[in-house]
């Protein structure tokens, strides 16, 4: 039996409107498109999604973390139900790094800070998430400027938590939400640029197999 490749390799087969940024026999490192899902949603009109066309095309390949919708940028699957295991422990044990890129409304002043808002789902506007400090689960985002311009400030986000909205939310809440935010932006936010303005720049794992620190990159588009 041959030993299993923990380098890159070109798949036999791509998925379908998904570029592969590394692929070898555990993992693939896919530059998710903005408006696509991760995953399948309820309804025919949310099968297509990027966990379907990955599998459809590399064998074993199964989703371990998930971008929202209109989140461009790297995502991560594993290959096999031993790989899934132990990168879904480091996800679940904070060890895996992560950066975005956003454009929010509005300049801001300072140059860096922590976002600590506790958040949890609102049950009352699916699918929206909400603030709550007293059930909402500890959610935290350092951020950075890059670039201020007349109307918009460029940063970069390292979120310390995985909430679903997090970035969304935490941004919302510092005064600046990110342009082209349909749930938690205004709609003159919403209408400055033609989709959501936050981008999965780069991520850092262990690789289950070789143990070595691995980071991939996929640049911002806007």
């Amino acid at each position: 039996m041959n030993e299993r490749a923990t380098y890159h390799t070109s798949p036999e087969h791509f998925p379908h409107g998904v570029p592969v940024i590394y692929h070898d026999d555990y993992l693939v490192v896919l530059d998710k498109p903005s408006g696509l899902l991760s995953v399948k949603g309820i309804g025919a009109d949310k099968i297509d999604c990027l966990a379907v066309r990955v599998a459809s095309a590399i064998e074993g390949a199964r989703i371990v973390h998930r971008l929202d919708m209109d989140t461009s940028g790297i995502i991560l699957m594993a290959r096999d139900a031993d790989t899934h295991r132990e990168l879904s422990r480091q996800f679940q044990d904070r060890e895996v790094k992560k950066t975005y890129i956003a454009v929010v409304g509005g300049v801001i002043e300072q140059d860096e800070g922590l976002i600590d808002i506790p958040i949890r789902k609102d049950f009352d506007n699916p699918p929206r998430q909400c603030v709550d400090y007293e059930k909402g689960k500890s959610s935290q985002t350092h951020w950075k400027v890059l670039e201020r311009g007349r109307d918009r400030t460029r940063l970069e986000l390292k979120p310390v938590t995985g909430r679903s909205h997090q970035l969304r939310i935490h941004l919302r809440e510092l005064g600046h939400p990110i342009l082209g935010d349909d749930l938690y932006a205004p709609q003159e936010l919403q209408d400055m640029v033609s989709r959501l303005q936050l981008h999965a720049l780069d991520l850092t794992v262990q690789h289950p197999a070789s143990g070595e620190q691995v980071t991939f990159r996929v640049d911002c588009p806007f």
